[in-house]
């Protein structure tokens, strides 16, 4: 961690194969921020989530999150990297043919957990954390949608990720379902894990204010206004 910042890009040129997407990107997210990430469709927003979890190479420039550094990390240590950071997709991305707790446990082995008490106590307190306790045994399609982004979020909380970055969490969710996510997403930041929301809901952005990161015309605004 480079002082306070979990995440911090200086001059950072961010090219999707050989095209230049964004230019001199210079941005930090400290321990506990809640961050807006904002734009319109094409102007960078994935580009620039996937330059910090290691998607994408950083070319020019020089950028650190979770400890690492982007323009020098080994493809070896990108799994290291990204336990460092929880995913949270619009499309959930839940494996179907198994429980709440299937899913944790599957992402749990993947990622070098072995003692069944502890994987057990883990699923328990991440599904506590989210309000889905009561739900362990369910399958994905038993769920709403509010509770199978709920599931997704826990399964990023596995590994107690200093940041999470959330790529268009409530894209498929009703207004109300979408405020009861974002407001899950504020106490975990106000736990000390900070959050990344690249959203296109503007009105959830004015229902919570918060700091504002902009793509627009090839360059990141670091304090943006809607």
């Amino acid at each position: 961690m480079i002082g306070n910042s979990i995440i911090k890009l200086q001059h950072v040129d961010v090219f999707q194969q050989k095209h230049l997407v964004l230019s001199d990107v210079n941005l930090h997210i400290d321990k506990g921020d809640f961050v807006w990430l904002i734009g319109q469709t094409g102007s960078g927003k994935s580009s620039l989530l996937k330059i910090i979890y290691g998607d994408l190479v950083i070319q020019n420039g020089e950028g650190h999150a979770g400890g690492y550094s982007l323009a020098k990390i080994a493809t070896r240590d990108i799994p290291f990297l990204r336990r460092k950071l929880g995913i949270v997709f619009q499309d959930f991305q839940l494996l179907t043919d198994r429980t709440v707790e299937q899913n944790l446990h599957f992402v749990m082995k993947a990622t070098g957990w072995k003692d069944k008490a502890e994987i057990t106590k883990r699923t328990q307190d991440v599904l506590e954390k989210v309000g889905l306790r009561s739900k362990i045994k369910k399958m994905p399609h038993e769920l709403s949608g509010g509770e199978q982004q709920r599931v997704v979020i826990a399964r990023a909380l596995i590994n107690e990720p200093e940041i999470i970055l959330a790529d268009e969490p409530t894209g498929n969710l009703d207004p109300d379902t979408s405020e009861d996510i974002i407001t899950l997403l504020k106490q975990i930041s106000q736990g000390g894990t900070a959050v990344l929301v690249a959203t296109h809901d503007y009105h959830i952005i004015r229902t919570f204010p918060s700091r504002i990161i902009k793509c627009e015309g090839g360059k990141v605004l670091e304090d943006a206004e809607i």
